[in-house]
């Protein structure tokens, strides 16, 4: 999807772009862009949900203005990942892990649902930056969508061209080295949440963390 942001002050607002399951113990991937006051940059806000469960939240600070110009968000969903994409930057890859115990969204059809909504009780600075209504109307503009994927029944558990199409294909179960390269440059400079690294939260590093290479790079020094 090519997607240009809420310009001005668009605090308290979130534009999404995800895909969803339809029953309560739901699906979802998605992407979040948080608005913000005038003049901040946008924080983009990735999440995976499984069975219900999310808490895997990552924020970035976009690297350009989103608001200018549309830009394109993608993702990459098959067996063995998940991948988030702004451009051709990878900035998001959540490995299918079922074997270390990681629940993977994979038995549930998911929809794509676009929506520009009000959370100011949470979206920009935790909720201290409220919806000014006086800026009205707050317009993201979609284009472009495009889609490759299985059509499928809302009770299918899996799909019935598993492992034929392009997506499944070798090239695509894991990044290429320039890939992870670009994918390193966004959580080296533009990474400002990852759950992964969340002492607070979880006194012992998720499972899926290591495998997603969400461990930060130890420092090399030269006595």
């Amino acid at each position: 999807m090519h997607i240009k942001m809420v310009a001005g002050d668009s605090a308290g607002t979130v534009t999404a772009f995800y895909l969803s399951s339809q029953n309560n113990e739901h699906d979802e991937i998605d992407f979040e862009f948080l608005g913000n006051k005038t003049g901040e940059p946008y924080i983009l806000q990735t999440n995976v949900y499984v069975g219900g469960k999310g808490d895997k939240e990552q924020r970035i600070y976009l690297w350009f203005d989103p608001t200018k110009e549309y830009h394109t968000y993608s993702v990459l969903w098959n067996l063995h990942q998940i991948v988030f994409f702004v451009d051709e930057y990878p900035i998001r890859v959540f490995k299918n892990s079922k074997d270390l115990g990681v629940k993977f969204p994979f038995d549930q059809p998911m929809k794509i649902y676009s929506s520009l909504w009000e959370a100011d009780d949470w979206a920009t600075r935790g909720g201290l930056e409220k919806i000014d209504w006086s800026n009205q109307p707050f317009v993201a503009s979609y284009k472009g969508f495009h889609i490759d994927g299985c059509e499928s029944s809302v009770n299918a558990k899996y799909c019935a061209t598993q492992g034929k199409k392009w997506w499944d294909q070798k090239e695509f179960q894991d990044l290429d080295k320039n890939q992870w390269r670009l994918l390193r440059r966004v959580r080296d400079k533009y990474t400002i949440y990852n759950y992964c690294t969340d002492k607070k939260r979880y006194s012992t590093m998720p499972k899926e963390c290591g495998r997603n290479r969400d461990v930060p790079r130890k420092s090399s020094k030269k006595n």
